[in-house]
């Protein structure tokens, strides 16, 4: 059974008036199935979805970002890899359920593939913790980019999470330190690295994966450091602000485009990934297949500088951070002449200010 957003009514109503057409058994006994009717309501049904889906905002993205019926991580991996193993455990404490991490194929290379899993169910939501990372499940991700790089294979993880879990187990067993050390192990490979987000990329919990030379977002993904909700409790103290909230976040595929965070946004079929699965596999195979053969003929350093050089430039166009500078050794500061003409004067403050004095005096004294 399809699961609806609240914004999808009319869709909904004229899909289920579909079903009962293409029904011969009808409260009448057996009748004619009305074709035309059928086609005419299909028409009808795709342009809805083409004109719902054209102008959603920020918060209908988010909500599509989250619907029940998205296609996870554990999907794309058996449809995209060939001879996917899994691998499981940090070697510290245990394993966690809300990440799948292994070695499989991709256009007959090797690869490591990491995917956040919220699951299909309630049962399996539960077993993988909607998709929220532990501690250990970090560690077991930095375990593998390890090895991965030792042995030259690239990596590729899916990126699916409202967030790392904040429980007390969680802080105790070192979360911070976790996704912190995630972070500097993905920045620090030299190896490629390539992230898709497929729907949630939700705070630290994501961007300790999404450290990534490429960064690729389906297009009714999200990408933010906080939730609308959580944003809006803090900005308003009113969470049924979500919208001015997830409006003012850029939080959509094609703001963090124009802001140079993400590298490209692979089209979903009309209605969202959930309406043909089969189709967006595909594509994101495409994709992935098309960048990991980008970086075939770079050097490690090479690989290693694209990703430092990518970090480096976000936001330098932007704000305070304008008269940065990226010289060979990373990212300095050149300030503006106006501040420095202002230090200067205001750290000579005595000296200019006798050099006023004795001017003054000299005018005052040439008119006498």
């Amino acid at each position: 059974m399809r699961n609806y957003l609240e914004f999808e009514k009319e869709i909904k109503s004229l899909e289920q008036e579909v079903e009962s057409l293409k029904n011969p058994f009808g409260s009448e006994g057996i009748s004619e199935v009305d074709t035309q009717k059928i086609k005419n309501t299909q028409e009808e049904i795709n342009q809805k979805l083409k004109q719902t889906y054209d102008n959603l905002n920020s918060w209908q993205r988010t909500l599509v970002a989250r619907h029940e019926d998205r296609p996870r991580a554990n999907f794309y991996i058996k449809k995209i890899f060939s001879n996917f193993t899994a691998l499981s455990g940090d070697r510290f404490f245990g394993d966690d359920k809300s990440v799948i991490a292994g070695f499989g194929t991709i256009d007959n290379k090797s690869v490591l593939v990491i995917g956040q899993e919220k699951g299909e169910d309630l049962n399996s939501r539960i077993e993988r913790n909607f998709g929220m990372m532990r501690p250990e499940g970090y560690r077991k991700c930095i375990r593998l980019m390890k090895l991965a790089d030792r042995f030259k294979i690239p990596v590729v993880t899916f990126i699916d999470t409202p967030g790392a879990y904040p429980g007390i187990g969680a802080e105790q067993r070192g979360q911070a330190s976790a996704i912190a050390k995630s972070i500097e192990c993905c920045m620090s490979l030299k190896v490629p690295n390539i992230s898709v987000i497929i729907g949630e990329g939700g705070s630290g919990g994501a961007v300790a994966l999404a450290s990534s030379n490429k960064i690729i977002m389906l297009e009714n993904s999200i990408y933010s450091v906080i939730s609308p909700e959580g944003c809006a409790s803090i900005l308003w103290r009113d969470p049924s602000k979500s919208l001015q909230a997830a409006e003012a976040m850029k939080l959509t595929a094609k703001n963090l485009l124009n802001l140079g965070i993400i590298d490209e946004i692979i089209q979903e079929p009309l209605g969202g990934a959930h309406r043909d699965a089969e189709s967006i596999a595909q594509d994101i195979k495409f994709s992935l297949m098309k960048n990991l053969r980008f970086f075939d003929n770079l050097s490690k350093d090479e690989i290693y500088d694209h990703r430092k050089t990518k970090f480096l430039k976000i936001g330098r166009s932007k704000g305070f951070t304008k008269s940065s500078h990226l010289g060979d050794e990373g990212l300095g500061y050149k300030e503006p002449i106006f501040s420095q003409a202002r230090r200067h004067i205001l750290s000579n403050k005595y000296i200019y200010l006798g050099l006023g004095m004795v001017l003054i005096a000299g005018i005052v004294a040439l008119f006498n």
